[in-house]
């Protein structure tokens, strides 16, 4: 006999009788392509059989769970996850109901729920960045508003998009669409990515281009309550009952949903290009962290999960309805590079409909810190030499991850930061200082937004710094930070992962630039020399390098004021209060009486 613990007994009972009360609906198995750039949304949706339902089982959201085990961080149980469901989705709260209170061999807590909540997965629709860039996108391009908003609605938004989708309705993410309160998919919306949605992709093309720019396959001809829910383990079939009774999902196993794949459907994004006269003359690869890591020696021994979504120590219990101890179990955690949303999402948590604890928040950024401090990169000193009045300084600088460093959204920057000191403490070259308003001193695109810095082999001045990013231009070869307008890039040096092969990259994942000619610039590591004039000072001379990490670089956060609209002055004053930080990759010192 299965024994519940007193509050999931009474959430599953009270699920269980609202999921009898679900419609069913029939429709064609559905890839979400994209939705014609000509149409439009009626100003309102009316629930007929012809438009998109939301059905939901509970209005208010419920407590997730009142204990927790004692190495888990505490939730107030006034931050909720939302219970709510439609055709074809159920929102986290439902599937917290079970999924909770969980812990792993030594008692860490790995509750699907409390890894989640703090997420950019679980974010990325209240992502106030992500809403001022659409803005910025729609007022410089209004002719595709609802296509830009449909194409971002995607992959940041899914379930509603796809909602809408299904009835040929463009997913409208603004003012009166999915952000808006009073709109019937809200709810879903700001769910963001969660649950059902990864677990009900379909895997006949998965890892295909079909799939990619957010074009999984999701089957809708099963009505709610028998629709499935795919997952690497076998489940009981009592365990089954309970969860197709709570959920309206039957658990389903399948090898697919471990592989990379599942990740690259929307880590593979291709957006249309823009001329200077508005009309679309091509497309531009956006996002290609999953062809980095196809390219790369990782795809032959770890997959996306085996970073972002770490294997828990031994077995795991899925649910408080009990059950053996699955292995592995990869936690939930989606841990990336960006520290700096989570905080500022706490930081603005009323405005951003933000419900994770901040004991929940400080989790995620110490794991974002922590990967980024011991397994995303390296740096060393190779060698110092002394050339008349002058230190010759060897650097290497090395990627760990399985996709160039950064990857996806091309906001992200990676630097040396290089300092060298005398005898005295005082600073006789510096280059790559960051500075309090998220700027890098001497980088020429912080200073000039039509201009970049270069890749540089040998840095022989403080002004110049070497900066790993990719600089977008445009059709007629200017620098932009506007996603429509990009047409290629003027510099892409971003680091390439191990087994990178440079010449033989396929065109849209192609090193660009100088780089591309430095044959010290290679898959997995860059070599370059700094040529410090230390004149009279004495030694000895203490080197520094720091391989540093931003997500949110200064130009792409200040190119928003081009348009002048709530949603980009809103992000322009939060980043002004609290730009994108500069965080530590790596580090390396040394001293020498040369």
């Amino acid at each position: 006999m299965l024994r519940f613990p007193t509050l999931g007994l009474l959430a599953v009972l009270a699920v269980l009788l609202l999921a009898a009360c679900q419609p069913n609906y029939t429709a064609a198995t559905v890839t979400p392509t994209d939705i014609p750039i000509e149409a439009t949304l009626p100003p309102t949706v009316a629930p007929t059989e012809a438009a998109p339902t939301t059905a939901p089982t509970e209005t208010a959201p419920t407590p997730v769970a009142e204990v927790l085990p004692p190495t888990a961080q505490p939730i107030s149980v006034a931050q909720t996850l939302p219970i709510e469901r439609n055709d074809y989705f159920a929102t986290s709260g439902q599937c917290a109901i079970c999924h909770t209170r969980m812990t792993d061999a030594a008692g860490n807590d790995v509750s699907l729920d409390t890894q989640w909540w703090a997420s950019m997965m679980a974010n990325s629709a209240r992502d106030p960045y992500w809403q001022a860039s659409v803005r910025a996108e729609i007022v410089t391009s209004p002719d595709y508003a609802d296509f830009i908003q449909d194409k971002c609605a995607t992959c940041h938004m899914p379930m509603a998009r796809f909602t809408y989708h299904v009835h040929d309705q463009p997913g409208l993410a603004l003012d009166d669409g999915f952000l808006d309160p009073a709109n019937d998919l809200h709810v879903i919306a700001m769910d963001s990515i969660s649950c059902s949605l990864c677990h009900q992709f379909l895997g006949d093309t998965l890892g295909t281009p079909d799939s990619f720019s957010g074009h999984y396959e999701i089957d809708t001809t099963v009505p709610m309550g028998e629709r499935l829910a795919f997952g690497p383990f076998p489940v009981p079939e009592t365990q089954a009952i309970v969860m197709q009774a709570s959920s309206g999902f039957i658990p389903t196993q399948v090898d697919y949903i471990s592989d990379a794949a599942v990740c690259g459907s929307c880590h593979t994004l291709f957006t249309p290009s823009l001329n200077a006269r508005g009309e679309i003359v091509g497309e531009f690869p956006e996002q290609m962290a999953y062809p980095e890591w196809l390219h790369s020696r990782f795809s032959e021994t770890d997959t996306c999960q085996t970073c972002h979504m770490p294997a828990a120590e031994d077995g795991v219990v899925l649910s408080v309805t009990g059950g053996e101890a699955r292995s592995p179990f990869m936690q939930h955690i989606f841990v990336g590079g960006n520290a700096y949303m989570p905080d500022l999402l706490r930081r603005h948590r009323d405005e951003l409909e933000f419900t994770a604890s901040d004991a929940l928040v400080e989790a995620n950024i110490d794991r974002v810190l922590t990967q980024l401090a011991t397994s995303t990169g390296g740096v060393t000193i190779d060698s110092v030499s002394r050339d008349g009045t002058a230190l010759v300084v060897e650097v290497t600088v090395t990627n760990q991850a399985g996709h160039k460093l950064p990857t996806s959204y091309p906001s992200r920057r990676a630097w040396l930061h290089v300092t060298v000191t005398d005898a005295a403490g005082d600073v006789v070259f510096e280059s790559g200082a960051f500075n309090a308003d998220g700027s890098i001193t001497g980088n020429d695109n912080d200073a000039d937004q039509t201009r970049f810095e270069p890749h540089y082999t040998s840095i022989n001045d403080p002004g110049q710094v070497q900066i790993y990013e990719a600089i977008m231009r445009t059709v007629e070869g200017d620098v932009t930070t506007s996603l429509l307008y990009g047409n290629g890039y003027l510099k892409d040096n971003r680091l390439l992962p191990e087994g990178f092969d440079k010449p033989g990259a396929p065109e849209e994942i192609r090193v660009q630039g100088a780089a591309a000619e430095d044959e010290d610039f290679t898959g997995g590591s860059d070599r370059l020399r700094y040529i410090v004039e230390v004149g009279q000072a004495g030694g000895p001379y203490t080197i520094t390098v720091e391989l540093l990490y931003q997500s949110i670089g200064y130009r792409w956060a200040h190119n928003l004021a081009r348009v002048d609209t709530p949603d980009t002055a809103r992000f322009l004053a939060f980043y002004s209060d609290t730009p994108s930080p500069a965080l530590r990759i790596a580090q390396a010192a040394l001293q020498t009486d040369l």
